[in-house]
């Protein structure tokens, strides 16, 4: 009878933890560059009641489930069109921007493209809202004098492409150009706050050649408002039937207890 009461309460908990991230895609549905996280669980130590440990039968029972992981779709979202030379929208997927921090070096990736121009000593360069540094395909702080940005929306036409192609064959110059990078497993990326994301130990960005970037363009939340009201409604029926599961324990445990006198 224990084992109803732990099997619920930690079914309670673990809906808990997901309506929580439900709220948190909600939450952000208005922040440009945003990806929902989706929740992941596992199946708690299940084993058979009239065979052996290791037969598969339909009398089983199980510890309830636990929150293994949460899990993020770096898909292309929808695009808004906007009036600043410096906003920058990705349109492929698992790719990212790389942003440093001027401060600590720290290296992170954000597919949010609102960037702005920061004024340094030397001149002024793509920066995020937060201040960070906007990196190109060596990995440099680019700048963005305006010359700069009408160079980088020019680079969006193929007509300017194939002519940068022939003149950088000819003088041998790979020219500062705003980049993109993905990685072989983007799943294993960790969410640092801000629409920004930390690679683990051992994981290499690879650079996107020939990326598509729309220019003058922003990429909206992946918040799908729908399939989080339904996740919602399925979170908020599971939390009840936990705590039924731990009602009706707690009943028939005080039956149980009535009728030992």
């Amino acid at each position: 009878m224990y084992q109803s009461f732990y099997t619920g309460a930690l079914g309670a908990g673990t809906c808990m933890a997901k309506m929580g991230i439900i709220s948190n895609n909600i939450a952000n549905i208005n922040n440009d560059g945003f990806k929902p996280k989706t929740a992941v669980f596992s199946d708690l130590l299940n084993f058979n009641l009239n065979d052996s440990e290791d037969a598969v039968t339909e009398l089983m029972s199980g510890n309830g489930v636990r929150l293994q992981r949460t899990y993020t779709h770096y898909d292309v979202s929808a695009m808004a069109q906007t009036n600043s030379l410096c906003d920058f929208a990705i349109a492929e997927d698992n790719a990212f921007f790389m942003v440093q921090d001027p401060g600590t070096g720290e290296i992170t990736y954000t597919r949010k493209g609102s960037f702005h121009k920061g004024q340094w000593q030397d001149g002024y360069y793509l920066t995020t809202d937060t201040g960070k540094l906007v990196l190109d395909q060596n990995g440099e702080p680019l700048k963005a004098e305006t010359p700069d940005i009408e160079k980088l929306l020019a680079m969006q036409s193929e007509d300017y492409e194939e002519e940068e192609e022939e003149e950088e064959e000819e003088e041998g110059v790979d020219k500062p150009r705003i980049s993109v990078y993905t990685f072989s497993h983007p799943s294993h990326l960790v969410s640092v706050g801000d629409n920004e994301y930390s690679a683990p130990a051992g994981m290499e960005p690879v650079l996107v050649e020939n990326a598509r970037i729309v220019p003058c363009a922003v990429e909206r939340s992946g918040t799908d408002l729908a399939k989080e009201m339904v996740r919602m409604i399925e979170c908020q029926r599971a939390y009840s039937y936990a705590l039924k599961m731990v009602t009706t324990a707690d009943e028939v445990e005080s039956t149980i207890n009535s009728l030992r006198g």
